[in-house]
């Protein structure tokens, strides 16, 4: 299968390297920043764009040998650019989160029927081995999630600091947290918020299944993912290194995760965001 990228940033090394090791090809790619040199340990021969421009001119005359484009934009740009690659007549892999509001995703299932076309996140959690070992039974649970990933100051002049553009603390790096409750716990129905600072996110949500605290920082000294349900927990701080591949061997095998997949998570970060 042939791809083309779209941001070159923090978190696209991890699908340049599942693209390489499910056995595709990278075609061609877009940056503002160039400073793309880590693209030659995967695909040296790889077109580079610092224009957005030229990279759609090149991919329009590539139309129909692009079966698909692995998105890794700044979250507020994921909507319009999975709608230009279902319009250039490709798939699209979107990192998380897929979208920003529920209304964009339902702009995308129109896309995805008016094309033909499909739109795959990476929802990564969910084939984490201990993840999968998890027996949950239809009962009611308390649980705890903590996520502690620190950021130097950068992270203020970001994009990502701005709420507009990311969704916030709790879309950047509370998204996939969320859909593990889901799905876990099934559809939320109420969210209490604690504290709802740039750097600190904390409260309840409840869950068809479960009441679950959660906390969510970019302060501290060291990345900590605490999943605990019923008091037994599950660390998740390991167990990372291939899951965005595993993802990638399953959307090439039809079996990725999809629009309905996100809907729960986006809905409560959404929420979140409102309150």
């Amino acid at each position: 299968m042939n791809f083309v990228l779209i941001g070159a940033g923090y978190v696209a090394p991890r699908h340049v390297k599942a693209i390489k090791e499910t056995g595709n090809q990278l075609l061609a790619f877009t940056d503002p920043y160039d400073g793309v040199g880590w693209m030659d340990q995967y695909f040296p021969e790889a077109r580079y764009f610092p224009e957005f421009e030229r990279f759609d001119r090149y991919c329009h005359k590539q139309r129909g040998a692009i079966h698909y484009v692995s998105i890794c934009s700044p979250n507020y740009l994921h909507d319009s650019h999975a709608r230009w690659a279902m319009n250039l007549g490709a798939n699209a892999i979107v990192e998380k989160p897929l979208v920003l509001t529920e209304r964009n995703l339902d702009g995308l299932a129109y896309m995805e029927e008016k094309t033909n076309r499909r739109v795959y996140t990476i929802l990564q959690l969910r084939l984490h081995p201990k993840i999968i070992d998890v027996a949950l039974y239809d009962s009611l649970h308390i649980a705890r999630v903590q996520y502690s990933t620190p950021r130097g100051k950068w992270y203020s002049y970001s994009w990502k600091s701005d709420v507009t553009k990311s969704g916030g603390l709790a879309t950047n790096i509370g998204v996939h947290l969320f859909d593990l409750c889901a799905y876990f716990f099934g559809a939320y129905r109420d969210i209490l918020i604690n504290t709802n600072a740039p750097d600190t996110v904390s409260g309840w949500v409840v869950f068809k299944r479960a009441d679950v605290e959660f906390a969510l920082s970019i302060n501290g000294n060291s990345t900590q993912r605490l999943f605990e349900i019923d008091h037994k927990k599950i660390e998740l701080s390991s167990g990372f290194e291939n899951l965005h591949t595993k993802s990638y061997q399953e959307i090439l095998s039809g079996n990725g995760f999809g629009i309905e997949h996100a809907r729960e998570s986006i809905r409560i970060c959404q929420k979140i965001r409102e309150l």
